[in-house]
């Protein structure tokens, strides 16, 4: 599982794009770009430079960021667990965990993905984590076993139904059926009481053994990493609205003068405040005079 935002082939057009989402890079560059087309009294180096400096150094930093999360999430799913396979205990990368693997985490350790509590340590039944990671809370939070789970595993024989992975880390909806000798299966409700999260830590309990049911984007920690949005500062946002303001305003005024000085032009050979007096319209006529007669 990874949360890269770029990768080595999209980064430029993608990083391009999300710096032109913002107003002030959008609003400059458009200014850039009027004074290359348009012959006008200032350089385009006077709004291009600052912008390619602005833009350069922001994709610099935006690259280094996204290198060390990448590095961060390979050391995750480089991390080997221990899962139960055929009676065996072995040892396998978090990133090849599946759905349905029986996975073992003792204490302190990092839950790999979503489990299902199967089996504890505890004479009860039950584990403690914490999930700082998740929502923040540093205190223990206690964690049942599925009832009729607590033999061999080796020898259990179960059908997990659950709902689709959603970001609700506090909800969840599920049942086990649990087959045995008889010929109906026991049914066996499962919730949030019986659901480890990924990025929860184990704690005051020496092992737990649980079963995969969400494994790398489906998690409810991946899911809620996807859900957030670009974070925008309330002095960007304020500067965000005077911008398109001011954006606004002159775009109307261009438009209006465009269309005022066409609609004189249809009318008048000159513009008013450009209109020859009578003398030059003369001094103009014996010049023609003079240069037709040579």
């Amino acid at each position: 599982m990874t949360f890269d935002l770029y990768t080595v082939w999209n980064f430029l057009p993608k990083n391009l794009f999300e710096q032109f989402r913002r107003i002030a890079n959008f609003y400059f560059l458009i200014i850039f770009l009027v004074q290359v087309i348009v012959d006008t009294p200032t350089s385009p180096v006077t709004s291009g430079l600052p912008l390619f400096f602005v833009i350069t150094v922001t994709a610099i930093k935006q690259g280094y960021e996204d290198w060390l999360r990448h590095k961060a999430d390979r050391e995750v799913n480089e991390y080997q667990v221990s899962v139960l396979e055929d009676g065996r205990r072995i040892r396998k990368q978090s990133e090849k965990i599946r759905v349905g693997d029986i996975v073992e985490v003792e204490e302190d350790e990092t839950f790999p993905c979503d489990l299902i509590l199967l089996q504890s340590s505890r004479e009860d039944g039950t584990c403690f984590v914490t999930t700082a990671s998740l929502d923040g809370e540093s205190n223990h939070k206690t964690h049942y076993t599925v009832p009729d789970t607590e033999s061999d595993l080796q020898y259990l024989s179960a059908t997990i139904e659950c709902e689709q992975p959603q970001p609700d880390l506090y909800k969840f909806v599920g049942r086990m059926h649990i087959c045995n000798n008889r010929q109906e299966p026991d049914v066996r409700s499962l919730g949030p009481e019986n659901l480890l999260l990924k990025g929860a830590n184990l704690k005051n309990t020496q092992k737990i053994c649980g079963v995969a049911v969400y494994t790398g984007m489906e998690t409810k920690m991946a899911l809620n990493y996807q859900g957030k949005s670009q974070k925008r500062s309330a002095v960007e946002k304020s500067i965000n609205a005077f911008l398109l303001v001011y954006l606004f305003i002159l775009v109307s005024k261009a438009l209006v003068c465009t269309t005022l000085k066409y609609v004189w032009q249809s009318k008048h050979d000159e513009p008013w405040y450009n209109e020859k007096t009578q003398k030059e319209k003369d001094t103009n006529l014996v010049r023609l005079n003079v240069f037709l007669k040579h």
